[in-house]
């Protein structure tokens, strides 16, 4: 299903959330769409290798890095995880790696910035809480839209 961000935030009239700018696609489908799924972790991206390998059913992983550039929360082998077990996105309040090959893959992926390093794995962070970052709260359940314009977060569907 085909939708504009831009169109949706002109039809729902300030309801939407609107993330402010800062995340860039790397992702091979910059368009995507889907139910939240939130992780919180710092430098630790062992619920992120969990969630990508269950089944994702169209959704979108939200996870809250923090802001920190210090290492990557997810590399060509979690995304190719996440298309797998049909995650349609992933958006990460920090950096990823593997950013020319995650560009050729079927997924929509929005970081702030790569670096080569990879976390830790100390099965540190919780999933599904309340996170903040760019202006926006991602709620698990609630329903995100990414295009080539921006991102939409709004507590119900809208498409």
């Amino acid at each position: 299903m085909s939708f504009k961000t831009a169109d949706l935030s002109d039809q729902t009239e300030g309801v939407a959330q609107i993330v402010a700018p800062g995340l860039v696609n790397f992702g091979g489908k910059p368009r995507f769409h889907g139910q939240i799924v939130t992780i919180k972790s710092f430098g630790d991206n062992s619920r992120v290798r969990e969630q990508v390998r269950s089944p994702g059913h169209g959704k979108v992983l939200v996870i809250d890095n923090e802001g920190l550039m210090h290492c990557a929360m997810l590399g060509d082998m979690l995304a190719a995880a996440a298309i797998e077990n049909g995650w349609n996105g992933v958006v990460i309040n920090g950096c990823l790696r593997d950013s020319v090959d995650i560009a050729s893959m079927d997924i929509g992926v929005k970081a702030l910035g790569t670096n080569p390093l990879r976390s830790v794995k100390e099965d540190r962070g919780e999933v599904n809480v309340e996170v903040e970052f760019l202006g926006a709260t991602f709620r698990p359940g609630e329903y995100l839209y990414s295009d080539e314009d921006g991102i939409l977060v709004s507590a119900t569907a809208l498409i």
